[in-house]
């Protein structure tokens, strides 16, 4: 197990298996030293984990919606693990990118977000402060209430010529 790893299981959490697409895209893609994750709902084992129920977010669902951003960071994380073979080659978390499926009045998008971040600071310490985007938006697949995107920066070993 990673040291990363380990710092996820001892702050009570999980990393799951990498999810199958639901479509025509990979889960996480390499370029240079960044690696991009598709966006990731909060799924386990392929059904969608909802505490507050599915849809929209208002007032009274916005801590189940930032619990929920934190099982789709874990699914993103996997999908990054499902690329690089271990979480311990991430230097830094660059961005994070959050979509809140949010009824018009509610502005709180930002909390819903910190679901996310506040784990990414858990998890990675320092490496973990990362610019964000907290998004409402009308509607997402599966009628989930959060979906997100990671872009990492990673430190992968030269190759031995």
């Amino acid at each position: 197990m990673s040291h990363i790893e380990e710092r996820i299981v001892n702050a009570g959490f999980q990393l799951p298996a990498h999810s199958v697409p639901a479509g025509l895209y990979q889960p996480a893609i390499r370029t240079g030293n960044l690696v991009f994750t598709s966006g990731q709902l909060p799924l386990r084992d392929g059904k969608l984990v909802e505490p507050g129920g599915k849809g929209k977010v208002n007032e009274l669902t916005q801590t189940d919606a930032a619990a929920a951003a934190g099982t789709a960071l874990l699914n993103a994380l996997a999908a990054v693990k499902s690329l690089t073979g271990t979480l311990d080659v991430i230097e830094h978390i660059v961005r994070l990118t959050v979509y809140v499926a949010s009824e018009s009045y509610f502005t709180n998008q930002h909390l819903v977000a910190n679901g996310a971040s506040s784990l990414l600071a858990d998890f990675f310490g320092e490496q973990g402060r990362h610019v964000r985007s907290a998004v409402g938006v009308a509607e997402l697949p599966l009628d989930a209430s959060v979906e997100l995107e990671l872009i990492v920066a990673c430190n992968f070993p030269q190759a031995i010529i």
